[in-house]
C-alpha cells in the first residue's frame, strides 16, 4: 500500500500527541497534500470518534503563520527575540563545536537537557534523544514535573502504575472524581460516566475548585487545598466505625488492616471536618454512599498531587477500594493511572547503557532555576526540547533569571517561538506528530497506537529522531544505535517479555490496526508487584525510606503569613503552554481569571471584572477577578497558562514554589501563598 504521506488526498488514520490520559484516535482529512480536517476515529473503542475542541481546531496550529520553518540564530540581547535564519549545516556546526569545546573544557556535565511530553510518542520523548545524552555523558534531568509524587505514592500500595480497565466503568455505580477536572482533561471519562449515569450511577467530585467538573456532578464536594489524605482517612474512619469494610477482602489480599484499624480513630468526623472544611454530615454522608455502594471506583487526578504531601494523599486514597473489597467487582476500584499494563522495554528505548560514567549529576527539573543560577559547576549549555520551561517551570522568575545568563548557551527545538526560545542563541524548527512515525501508549486505557507519516514535514522541520542522529554524527559518534529507523526503535521498544499484557503486540500489528489492546486480566484474584504481593496498607517498604508505613495527614508547608491559598489549575482549551500562543484557542478561553470566594471578595471590595493584583515572595500576577461560590474562603484558583508580556504580567508560575514534594521529588504547583489587592 501506498504510504499515507504519498496521497495528496484521503482521510488517514492517527492518534493524538497530546499529554492527555485519553489519548484518542483520530481522522486526518487530506486535500492537496495539506491536513484540511482533524475528526475523531468512530472505531477507537474507547474515544468512540469524540475528541476535545483543543485537538478540533488543531489544524489552526499546525498552520500557523507563526510556526517555524527554518534554524534561527539570535541576534539580539536574549529575551528580545531577534533572530536571523541560518541553514541547518550552520545550526548543527554551530552546536557540535560549542558542545565539543565545553566538553574539553569543564566536562559533559557543563551540558542539560531539558524536555517533558510535549508530544507524548515515546520516540519523540525518550528515544533518540535519551541515547544520544547517555552517549554524551551530560546531566541527567529528573522529569518529575507531572505524576512523579502520585505515582510513587500509589505504588507504595498497588506495587505499580495499575487500575482497572476503564471501559469497564460502564458497570458503575459511584463515581468519585477525586482531584481531577475530567471535563477538561479525561473527557472519555466523563463520557462513559455519563452513559453509567443513565442506568442509574451517581457522580461524586472532590476538589478545590467548583470548576466544569464539579458543576457536572451530582454532589461536588469543596475541600481545602492540600487536605486530602486527612479526607480519605476520616472516610477510613467511618467506614470501619459503622462495619462497611470487607473483612474477607482485607484478610486475603491485603496486610495491615488491623493497624490501620487502630489507626485511623484518631481520623474522627470532628477532626477532619476541621483539617478539610468538609462538613461532618457530609463525611458520614460520602462514606456511608461509598461504604454501601458497588460497584464504586474513584478516579484519582493529577491535582491533588501538586502539594508537598501529594504523594501520600495519593498513597492514602488508594487504600480505599480495598477498605470495601471494590476491587473484586466489576466496574469497582480506582485509577491514578494504567500504564504499567502498557510498559515497554525502556532500556531498549533510551539505552542507558552508553552512559559510562553512572554517578553523572541528575537536576530536578522541577529546579531548574536554581540550577541555572549555581556558581559552582554550573550548567553551561541547555538543550530545550518538547517542553517551554520559561512558562511551566515553578518560580519562573528565577527560571527567566537563569535564561538569561550571558554564558549559557541555549539551544531550543519548537514548532513556535516559544516563551522560551526567546532565551535561545539557536532554535530549531521541530516537525508536528502528523509528519512522523512513532508508537503511543496511553496512561488510562489499555490500546497501544501507532503514528505513520501523513504529512510532508514543515519547511525545514526535523522530527527528534531525526535531530539526534545529526547531531550523533556531528560529534562523532558511531555505535549502531544511532542508525536505527523508527521502526526498528518500535520493534526493539516493543520486544518486552517482561510484560505479558504486551503478547500480541508488535510493529507489524499495530501498523495493520492501528490500535492493539493489552491482554488484560484482572488485578484480584493476582499477585500484585509490591514486597507482600498484596496491597500494602501497611507498607515495611515505606517504614525503611523514612515515610510513615501507614497513611498519614501532614499539613502543607506554609512558606509564609500571607493569607490565601493559591492554585494555578488547567484550563479547557489550552494543555499547559501548548496553544496558549495560538489566536484560535486563545479566542476559546478568553481571559485569565481569577476564582475567589464571595466573602472575601466582600472584605476585600472586589467585584466581578474587577482586575486584581495577586503576588509572593517569588513574584506577581494580574488577572480578572471571578467572586463566586465555586471555591471555599482563604482559596485562589486560576485556569491555564498564558502568555505573559510586562503588560499582562499573566505569568502565574511566577509565584508558584519550586521545592519539591514529599514523593518522587514532584512538583509543588498548588501549595503556594498568596497576597491579594483590587487594582
Amino acid at each position: 500500500m501506498q504510504p499515507y504521506i504519498n496521497q495528496p488526498d484521503g482521510v488517514f488514520p492517527s492518534v493524538c500527541s497530546l499529554d492527555c490520559p485519553d489519548q484518542c484516535g483520530l481522522l486526518l482529512h487530506k486535500k492537496d497534500g495539506k491536513i484540511i480536517k482533524v475528526q475523531g476515529d468512530p472505531n477507537h473503542p474507547v474515544t468512540k470518534g469524540n475528541i476535545c475542541n483543543k485537538v478540533r481546531n488543531m489544524t489552526a496550529r499546525i498552520y500557523d503563520p507563526k510556526r517555524l520553518q527554518q534554524p534561527l540564530k539570535r541576534i539580539g540581547s536574549k529575551g528580545e527575540g531577534s533572530f536571523v535564519p541560518i541553514s541547518w549545516e550552520e545550526a548543527l556546526d554551530t552546536i557540535t563545536s560549542k558542545w565539543k569545546n565545553l566538553i574539553e573544557q569543564h566536562g559533559p556535565e557543563s551540558i542539560l537537557p531539558y524536555s517533558f511530553y510535549g508530544n507524548m510518542g515515546n520516540l519523540s520523548a525518550e528515544g533518540m534523544d535519551r541515547r544520544f545524552f547517555h552517549k554524551l555523558g551530560a546531566s541527567r534531568l529528573e522529569r518529575s514535573i507531572c505524576n512523579a509524587a502520585g505515582s510513587v505514592g500509589y505504588n507504595y500500595t498497588m506495587g505499580g502504575s495499575f487500575g482497572i480497565d476503564p471501559e469497564e466503568t460502564i458497570q458503575t455505580k459511584l463515581f468519585i472524581l477525586w482531584g481531577i477536572n475530567a471535563v477538561s482533561t479525561n473527557m472519555h471519562q466523563v463520557t462513559i460516566a455519563q452513559q453509567a449515569r443513565k442506568n442509574g450511577a451517581k457522580v461524586v467530585v472532590i476538589d478545590v475548585h467548583k470548576n466544569q467538573t464539579g458543576k457536572w456532578a451530582d454532589w461536588f464536594i469543596p475541600i481545602l487545598p492540600g487536605t486530602d489524605s486527612a479526607l480519605a482517612l476520616g472516610l477510613m474512619h467511618i467506614l470501619y466505625a459503622e462495619n462497611l469494610v470487607d473483612q474477607p477482602f482485607l484478610d486475603e489480599y491485603t496486610v495491615g488492616s488491623a493497624e490501620l484499624c487502630e489507626h485511623v480513630r484518631q481520623y474522627d468526623p470532628a477532626t477532619v471536618s476541621a483539617i478539610t472544611g468538609v462538613p461532618i454530615d457530609d463525611l458520614y454522608e460520602l462514606a456511608r454512599m461509598y461504604g454501601s455502594t458497588t460497584p464504586s471506583f474513584i478516579r484519582i487526578g493529577n491535582g491533588l498531587q501538586h502539594h508537598d504531601n501529594g504523594g501520600m494523599a495519593v498513597r492514602t486514597i488508594a487504600c480505599l477500594p480495598a477498605l470495601t473489597g471494590q476491587w473484586l467487582v466489576n466496574g469497582g476500584g480506582a485509577i491514578k493511572g494504567n500504564s504499567g499494563y502498557l510498559a515497554f522495554n525502556t532500556n531498549a528505548l533510551r539505552r542507558p547503557d552508553l552512559l559510562k560514567d553512572k554517578t553523572t549529576r541528575i537536576i530536578n527539573m522541577n529546579q531548574i532555576g536554581q540550577a541555572l543560577l549555581e556558581r559552582e559547576n554550573p550548567i553551561l549549555s541547555l538543550f530545550i526540547y518538547s517542553s517551554n520551561p520559561a512558562l511551566v517551570a515553578p518560580n519562573a522568575n528565577k527560571v527567566q533569571e537563569g535564561l538569561m545568563r550571558e554564558n549559557l548557551f541555549t539551544v531550543v527545538h519548537d514548532l513556535f517561538l516559544t516563551e522560551t526560545a526567546m532565551y535561545a542563541d539557536i532554535v530549531l524548527p521541530a516537525a508536528s506528530s502528523y509528519e512522523t512515525e512513532d508508537f503511543y501508549n496511553s496512561y488510562w486505557h489499555n490500546y497501544v497506537q501507532i503514528q505513520k507519516p501523513v504529512v510532508e514535514k514543515y519547511g525545514e522541520s526535523k522530527s527528534n529522531v531525526e535531530l539526534f542522529k545529526l547531531l550523533a554524527c556531528g560529534m562523532g559518534f558511531e555505535e549502531p544505535a544511532f542508525r536505527d529507523s523508527e521502526d526498528d526503535m518500535i520493534r526493539q521498544a516493543l520486544n518486552f517479555p517482561d510484560n505479558p499484557y504486551l503478547e500480541g503486540i508488535t510493529y507489524e500489528s499495530l501498523s495493520e490496526s492501528q490500535f492493539v489492546k493489552a491482554k488484560m486480566s484482572p488485578l484480584f484474584p493476582g499477585k500484585l508487584q509490591t514486597p507482600s504481593g498484596k496491597i500494602e496498607l501497611y507498607s515495611e517498604q515505606m517504614k525503611k525510606h523514612g515515610y510513615e508505613p501507614l497513611p498519614t495527614y501532614m499539613p502543607i508547608v506554609k512558606d509564609s503569613d500571607l493569607p490565601f491559598l493559591f492554585i494555578p489549575a488547567p484550563n479547557h482549551n489550552f494543555l499547559n503552554s501548548t496553544f496558549s500562543n495560538n489566536e484560535k484557542h486563545i479566542s476559546m478561553e478568553k481571559e485569565p481569571k481569577l476564582h475567589m470566594n464571595t466573602a472575601d471578595a466582600l472584605k476585600l471590595g472586589i467585584d466581578t471584572g474587577d482586575m486584581v493584583r495577586i503576588w509572593n515572595e517569588r513574584g506577581e500576577c494580574v488577572l480578572t477577578a471571578a467572586p463566586g461560590e465555586n471555591v471555599l474562603a482563604g482559596v485562589l484558583v486560576s485556569q491555564g497558562l498564558w502568555q505573559n508580556t510586562p503588560e499582562t504580567k499573566q505569568h502565574i508560575n511566577a509565584l508558584t514554589p519550586d521545592r519539591v514534594a514529599d514523593m518522587g521529588n514532584g512538583a509543588v504547583f498548588f501549595s503556594g501563598r498568596v497576597d491579594l489587592l483590587k487594582l
